[in-house]
């Protein structure tokens, strides 16, 4: 390993690693794949990529459909603003201090210090701009006026081991003198930005105009009385679009703006009335002792009190990814720092936007943009189906303006509508205009603007609902690409297992200890040893003696899979270690005997300890050693050189061997046994050694018998760390646990899963986790015993860190691609029914029976409506009894071909014979021409709405044949359908001058059900044809394998 890998964190490494879709896996460019709207991974995919399917979209509304992708202009503006905060900072710090050299030099050279006036605070004697200044400046000198960090109480009113008192008063007090933990923040988008946006669609903007210059005509020709109803039904139709629109993208955006708050509500521990309290970031105050461990972040600006070999990844405030060594000598901290190495406490001085941090996260726009890959794709069918429909649109508008003006069409009379050189100029520009109206609005229903936003519609409701699942998603792609997911790479500690420890076997003196806390069969030397070890070789809470000290500290290592702790007593030096048992027990030469005298360890004695460790990892108990050695106080380096002293691990003496048991989840065999039945093969890599791996997988089901147990089903990570890269592709498939893996073989195994096609979930905990984290497709991260910097590389935090939740992320993750699809064939059908009807009258009768106003409010069925009742259904069990959503499955599958063009061909059908054959049909030869063109049309319009609510059901369940189970769960789904079903009474019965529309008789309403109720039979009957499983597209492509080739080097 080089020196500067050794130096940088492996937080920052990861992020400097191949940021193509494949990370180190995919070596070729995406530009390469056939299609603009082909990302299969838009996490760190290139900018090129992301403007090049935005440049492929066909797009009627900008600011709508691009609300919740990236911004690029935004994004780059936001880096540059970033630089230039930073940059700025550092500038202004050394003026400065340049200036105050400058005017406070004494006569020897030597900088005198001169910080801000002191204003007394009440109760605190240090001002809120001392702090500020002192922290910004990292001014040591005025640091040291007050004290120090070894003794601030007086100026802070505060105790280094209590804390403060923590009651309301006080943090009252603390806030109103120094501020609060949080920084003004943009207001998010009001109501009317939304109203502004839905006005800004360019058909809707055309439908405007000429509703306006039609009710200028109408007015003028007709009068005020009879003469606004063309265009007046026209913009009405057109605002109540803006404003069920404008609602519905107000209510998602309040929704993710509460999900992003969840997100930025980091939980830390501080000390507070001599006990460590679990506290919001938001919440913590000027004068607070925070606790600080490898991957937390610093919550404010602060001074070190103590610690052990801390370091800082200090990249997020300076841009420089190296790692800095906190000590007495550099104690300030800053706000937003990850913690790199050790541990230690620190005393907070500044918070909010009296820090660095607060300034910069006050400065830049917090943009919740991010294009998923479903919606991506999403948007190249949008501009497939704009394409036909502008084209469609352009046909009917050619083809009525000509049978106009050649004078054929005609009026309910039979009277043609214009006539060369008689009819006024008026009629005909009002004519040319309904024409026109109706031309634009089969692009208003033929170009599915909302389809990509259903997409973000169903991860709204699936992101809220998931939370009550213990599960926060950080990033809006890993909740739909969860649902490709054909692996999960587990943890065991905590995630299968409840991590609850417990101490079931121990081996002390060279012997079984049965039961193992009996404290009489222990020699007395050895229980204090024990006592020193176990109590000071950790980073939780624990009283230390006065006369202990601890010199320098060794934290455990994930790598090491150990660690260590020097203590300075009286007149002596002990070093502490424990860790993984046969790692540990390696380094010792000796033990204690049952006389506490320490012998040698041979070659008998090491085997009957090493066949206890076996043994004990068989029952699944995790296994630890801990061991000791005196040491030399003269050989123990100098302070100035202590934060560089690797403490000896050799010639270590053996204190105890205990088994830990941490018994499996409830139910985690189940979760497994679901994952298996979904086609998602679950993968256990945990650090622990391959004996107890084996026993934790045979109890939780991911080994179905010790048969399964050899290799390379189970295989240790230093085994795998050591193949090639291709016998690593090669191995990974067959691997079901890894033991002894470092952070390292996690990533190793997700480049080579992936590499092999695999959509990889990968959990994590600690800070070394973060690469492979953010390498893989999906990266958990555990809400409990996770470190921020792993939760920072991942996309879904699982808040109670159990398996069963990972199982509920991917049931949501099929249940938004399923929903999608739902929506999808419902919008379809409902598309290539009203074009189809359109065209066929326009091109043969020279007349539309779905006026403008009636595709309006079809449209808003289909768009809005539809896509709240169809985007939130909630996830079934039926989801995970089928294999998982390949990638590049197409989204209209040929189960959904078969289903949408029976029902539109079904609803072509009808309705075109309704209006060719209507009036012979309904009996309407007794009533006037007009009445019956009216009667006929009316029928033809309640008949389509009704269908399409007939078929809302059957598109709940595109594979099966029961269409109304759990439907009475879905209450949103059960309003939509009542709402539309009374809306489309009032416009018959009520709104007939806006609509264009006569009222029905009962006769007429039931016949109207009833086209519409014979979509459930036939969609039944329907679901009985089989299809091929082969893709319909496939068939018509012509350069499939090139294609192929292509998207298969792509992913």
């Amino acid at each position: 390993m080089n020196e500067e890998n050794v130096k940088s964190s492996p937080y920052r490494r990861h992020q400097n690693e191949d940021l193509e879709a494949g990370g180190s896996s995919s070596r070729l460019s995406l530009d390469d794949c056939a299609s603009p709207f082909d990302i299969p991974r838009t996490k760190s995919a290139p900018i090129d990529r992301l403007k090049r399917w935005r440049q492929a979209a066909l797009v009627l509304n900008a600011s709508r459909r691009f609300r919740y992708t990236l911004d690029l202009k935004k994004e780059e503006e936001r880096k540059q603003l970033i630089a230039k905060i930073r940059t700025h900072a550092q500038v202004i710090r050394a003026a400065v201090l340049f200036q105050e050299a400058g005017k406070t030099v004494n006569g020897d050279g030597a900088l005198i210090p001169s910080a801000p006036t002191t204003t007394s605070l009440g109760e605190f004697d240090i001002s809120q701009e001392e702090l500020t200044f002192m922290s910004r400046e990292h001014d040591f000198n005025a640091l040291q006026q007050c004290g120090g960090a070894s003794s601030p109480s007086k100026p802070l009113v505060f105790s280094l081991n209590k804390g403060i008192d923590g009651d309301e008063v006080d943090l009252l007090k603390r806030k109103n003198a120094y501020g609060s933990n949080t920084y003004p923040r943009k207001k998010g988008r009001s109501f009317w930005r939304f109203v502004w946006e839905a006005c800004c669609d360019t058909t809707l903007i055309i439908l405007m105009v000429a509703a306006a210059a039609s009710l200028a005509l109408g007015i003028k020709t007709e009068g005020i009385k009879e003469g606004w109803y063309d265009g007046g039904s026209i913009a009405l139709a057109v605002i109540i679009v803006i404003v069920v629109t404008a609602v519905s993208d107000y209510k998602q955006s309040l929704q993710f703006q509460n999900l992003n708050e969840e997100k930025q509500n980091i939980q830390i521990e501080v000390v507070r009335g001599g006990r460590r309290v679990p506290v919001s970031i938001f919440d913590v105050v000027v004068g607070d002792v925070v606790p600080l461990k490898i991957g937390d972040q610093v919550p404010a600006d602060g001074i070190l009190i103590s610690g052990q070999s801390l370091a800082l990844d200090e990249s997020s405030m300076t841009g420089e990814s190296k790692i800095v060594h906190k000590d007495s000598k550099s104690p300030f901290l800053m706000s937003g720092c990850k913690v790199a190495d050790g541990y230690g406490t620190m005393l907070v001085v500044g918070v909010g936007i009296n820090t660095e941090w607060g300034l910069l996260m006050a400065s830049i726009t917090e943009d919740n943009g991010e294009e998923t890959p479903l919606q991506v794709r999403l948007n190249g069918v949008a501009t497939f189906i704009g394409i036909v429909g502008l084209t469609v649109a352009l046909a009917v508008l050619i083809v009525l303006m000509i049978r106009f003006f050649t004078g054929h069409t005609y009026n309910p009379d039979k009277s043609p509508q214009f006539v060369a050189g008689k009819t006024k100029v008026g009629k005909a520009v009002d004519g040319a205009i309904k024409i026109f109206t109706v031309a634009v609005t089969i692009v208003v229903v033929a170009v599915p603007e909302g389809l990509p936003l259903a997409v973000t519609l169903t991860l709204a409701y699936s992101m809220r609902k998931m939370m009550a699942d213990k599960a926060l998603v950080r990033r809006l792609s890993a909740c739909e690409t969860m649902g490709s997911a054909t692996t999960i790479c587990s943890d065991k500690t905590g995630t299968l297992t409840l991590n609850q420890m417990t101490v079931v076997e121990a081996y002390v003196s060279g012997k079984k200890i049965d039961p193992p806390d009996d404290k009489t069969a222990v020699p007395p030397a050895v229980l204090s040893l024990l006592h020193e070890g176990v109590g000071l070789n950790t980073t939780g809470s624990v009283f230390v003696p006065q006369a202990t000290s601890i010199i320098h500290a060794f934290p455990f290592n994930s790598e090491k899979k150990r660690g260590g702790v020097a203590v300075k007593l009286d007149s002596e030096v002990h070093l502490h270690w424990k860790g993984a048992a046969e790692i540990v027990l390696s380094c010792c030469t000796s033990f204690i005997d049952e006389n506490g005298s320490v012998v040698p360890l041979g070659n008998d004695k090491m085997s009957n300890f090493k066949e206890a460790i076996g043994s004990m990892a068989a029952s699944s108990l995790r296994c630890v050693a801990i061991a000791y050695r005196p040491y030399e106080v003269e050989k123990v380096p100098a302070e100035e050189e202590i934060d560089h002293w690797e403490i000896p691990e050799g010639d270590l003496v053996l204190l105890a061997v205990v088994g830990i048991k941490d018994p499996c989840r409830p139910g985690v065999r189940d979760s497994v046994q679901l994952c298996i039945d979904a086609g998602v093969k679950v993968r256990m890599v945990t650090g622990d050694n391959l004996q107890t791996a084996k026993a934790i997988a045979l109890e939780c089901g991911i080994l179905r018998s010790d048969a399964d147990a050899a290799e390379p089903n189970l295989i240790e990570g230093k085994r795998f760390r050591a193949l090639s890269e291709e016998d690593r592709k090669e191995v990974a498939d067959k691997i079901s646990v890894m033991g002894r893996s470092s952070p390292n073989d996690k990533l190793l195994l997700v480049q080579a899963l992936r590499s092999k096609g695999h959509v990889v979930a990968v959990t994590g905990d600690g800070t070394n986790d973060a690469p492979a984290l953010h390498e893989a497709d999906i990266g958990l991260a555990m809400g409990i015993a996770g470190t921020e910097v792993a939760k920072e590389s991942s996309d879904i935090i699982i808040l109670d860190d159990n398996f069963a939740s990972v199982v509920k992320v991917v049931r949501w993750g099929r249940s938004v691609y399923a929903n999608i699809q739902k929506f999808i064939q419902f919008q379809l059908t409902v598309n290539v029914a009203a074009l189809i009807i359109n065209v066929v009258a326009a091109v043969s009768a020279g007349d539309v029976p779905l006026n403008a106003v009636q595709l309006l409010w079809v449209n808003l069925i289909m768009d809005t409506l539809g896509a709240l009742a169809l985007a939130t259904e909630p996830p079934t069990d039926h989801l995970m009894h089928r294999a998982p959503v390949g990638r590049r499955e197409p989204l209209v599958t040929n189960i959904m071909w078969r289903n949408l063009l029976i029902q539109a061909l079904y609803q072509v059908t009808v309705l075109l014979v309704l209006n060719f054959r209507g009036r012979e049909i309904l009996h309407l030869q007794h009533e006037t021409n007009e009445r019956a063109v009216k009667v006929k049309n009316t029928l033809i319009f309640n008949a389509f709405v009704l269908c399409q609510v007939f078929n809302e059901f059957n598109a709940r369940k595109p594979d099966e044949i029961n269409v109304f189970k759990g439907v009475h769960k879905n209450r949103l789904f059960v309003s939509i359908v009542g709402l539309t079903v009374v809306l489309q009474v009032i416009i018959i019965f009520f709104l007939g001058k806006f609509t264009s529309t006569v009222r029905l008789s009962w006769q007429l309403w039931l016949v109207s059900i009833g086209i519409g109720m014979i979509s459930w039979p036939l969609a039944a009957l329907g679901k009985l044809i089989p299809v091929p499983e082969k893709p319909f597209g496939e068939y018509f492509s012509k350069k499939l394998p090139k294609r192929r080739k292509n998207q298969q080097e792509c992913s």
